[in-house]
């Protein structure tokens, strides 16, 4: 797993797992909330889609998943993305990074 960082229209998106389905996606959310102490503001579930936002170090980000996309980060008010928004999106990415590689090759070695 390795999250691929994407700019446009001046916000920063990571995709953490295009292939991810809903389990990868609580897995994913599990992580941030007992590692990184996350707690999520706003859950919005849909029926193809779901959006929980959160706070990482002040900054309001979003947790996206879909059915045809997989999971991504973005910042939560994308279109008026600030330097230090972008910058926390990368910084949350590379830890999942870390931590969801180390979980995925367990797997494989046991």
């Amino acid at each position: 797993m390795c999250p691929v960082l994407h700019t446009h229209d001046g916000f920063t998106e990571a995709v953490i797992d295009e292939d991810g389905g809903l389990k990868r996606f609580y897995e994913v959310a599990n992580l941030l909330a007992e590692e990184l102490k996350i707690r999520f503001i706003n859950k919005l579930d849909d029926f193809d889609s779901l959006i929980w936002d959160f706070s990482y170090k002040g900054h309001p980000l979003s947790l996206h998943y879909n059915i045809y996309t997989g999971i991504c980060l973005y910042p939560k008010q994308a279109q008026k993305a600030i330097a230090k928004e972008n910058k926390a999106v990368a910084e949350v990415a590379s830890f999942l990074e870390s931590k969801l590689w180390v979980n995925t090759a367990r797997k494989y070695i046991s």
